[in-house]
Order: structure tokens, then C-alpha cells, then sequence
């Protein structure tokens, strides 16, 4: 059995309020608690193991363990991102271009090991630790990409979301009215996925006169945490009643 969710409209909005959460919940740690990018990136890097292990011995799709891994992804590639950029001062231009690179290896690495990039077949261990860490350096690159956007390219929050914005359209169009790759298609939305909720996210927190709508790393998590938690729940009981009627279908025949 597969551990991963169906790709449906549905995750792509759990996604996006995943990796939003990841950014501000990334910023509460780091900035408004002031604990530091390197810091922060140790322990939430820990929390990413500690969950990665749990998903890995798990034996079927768990929803609220499958996006508590994704959370987990998205806070600490936001800290790891901040910590190159601003720490080690390598900026978002350079960060983001480092990161494009490892993720291209990474990509690279699973389709000659494996034969394919497909993520509706992911049933062994070897696989699904490259599709984690896939996942993990993607979060990673799109924070980075979110900041260059906002901050380095001039477009600043919200042009930067609208920009991703407009990407993510053609990613669909191209879906439903092309014969383009749809294994491509997939990891080219999960990577954009997360620059549009790190600038959406920074459109949440940042003051007004930065272009944000001043909601403050707190009260943004709150939201986004409440909005996805429901979407957990809703998820978990809808498999809930997909795994009831499918053995009631077995025991009558």
C-alpha cells in the first residue's frame, strides 16, 4: 500500500497552508523567540529525523504523520535557508542557486537509481527516503527563492506571490492541455508550491510598511496551524470511511 496521499486539488491546498505554516512557524522560532538561525536549524532538523523515522516504520498513509513531515520540512528548510543566506551571508541569489543544484542532483540521483520520479509508487524504504529528501531540499530552495523574490528582485511580497501565482496557473494549464510530463509537472509545482507560501507567509507577518499585512509570526501560525489542522481531520476521516466500506465490500463477497 502506498503512504502517501492521493494528488488531488486538496493537497496542493494543504500543501500550500503546510509550507506557509513552515514559514512563519520557521520566523517564530528563529527571529521573534530570537534563537538563531543555526539553532533553530539543529533542532528542527532533529524534529525532521524524528518524524522521517516514524513515517518510514509506519506501515500505512497516516495523514496527520504524512503532513507533520511535511511541516517539519518546511520550518527547517526555512531556518537552513535563512541561516546560508543570512548567516553565512551568501544571499538569496547565491542560496537559491546553491539549493536549485542539490535539488537537481538530488532529482537526478533517484530517476538513474530508481527508473522513475513518480510519486504514486512510493512503497519501499530506499524510495521514500529520496522522495523526503527531495521534499526537504525543495522547502529548502523555496524560501530561499520566496526571499530573492520579495526582497533581492524588487517585487516584494505580494508581487513575488503573484508571480509564483501566475506559474502555478500555467503548471495547470499545462496539466489539463498539454501532453507535458505529468511526473515533471508535479515536482515543478511542489518546488513553486513553496516560494509562494514564503512569500505569502511574509505577506501574513511583516509590518505594513514592509508590504505585509502586519498579522506577526504568532498570530499567522495560529491561523494557518487551525486551517490545516482541520484539513488533517477532514482527510483522516474520510479515510476512515474509504477503509470501513472497502471491508464491508470485501466481507460480502
Amino acid at each position: 500500500m502506498s503512504k502517501l496521499p492521493a494528488i488531488t486539488a486538496f493537497f496542493w491546498i494543504m500543501k500550500i497552508c503546510a509550507t506557509t505554516l513552515g514559514e512563519t512557524a520557521g520566523d517564530l522560532l528563529s527571529m521573534t523567540l530570537n534563537v538563531g538561525y543555526a539553532i533553530s536549524s539543529t533542532i528542527l532538523i532533529g524534529v525532521f529525523l524524528a518524524t522521517l523515522v516514524t513515517q518510514l516504520v509506519s506501515k500505512s498513509y497516516n495523514p496527520l504523520l504524512y503532513w507533520t513531515v511535511i511541516l517539519s520540512t518546511s520550518t527547517a528548510g526555512t531556518t537552513m535557508s535563512d541561516f546560508m543566506d543570512r548567516t553565512l551571508k551568501l544571499g538569496y541569489a547565491t542560496g537559491s542557486m546553491i539549493l536549485v543544484t542539490l535539488l537537481l542532483i538530488m532529482l537526478a540521483f533517484w530517476k538513474f537509481s530508481v527508473g522513475s520520479l513518480s510519486v504514486t509508487n512510493i512503497k519501499t524504504p530506499k524510495v521514500e527516503i529520496l522522495y523526503w529528501t527531495t521534499i526537504l531540499f525543495s522547502n529548502t530552495l523555496g524560501t530561499a527563492l520566496g526571499d530573492f523574490l520579495a526582497d533581492t528582485s524588487g517585487l516584494g511580497f505580494v508581487g513575488g506571490a503573484m508571480l509564483i501565482s501566475g506559474l502555478l496557473a500555467l503548471v495547470l494549464v499545462a496539466h489539463y492541455f498539454t501532453e507535458f510530463s505529468s511526473v515533471m509537472l508535479f515536482w515543478i509545482a511542489f518546488v513553486l508550491t513553496r516560494p509562494f507560501g514564503a512569500t505569502f507567509g511574509d505577506v501574513l507577518t511583516k509590518s505594513h510598511e514592509k508590504g505585509g499585512l502586519a498579522f506577526g509570526t504568532i498570530g499567522s501560525s495560529l491561523v494557518l496551524a487551525s486551517i490545516l489542522g482541520v484539513c488533517i481531520l477532514f482527510t483522516t476521516l474520510k479515510q476512515r470511511r474509504l477503509l470501513a466500506a472497502r471491508v464491508s465490500n470485501d466481507e460480502r463477497y
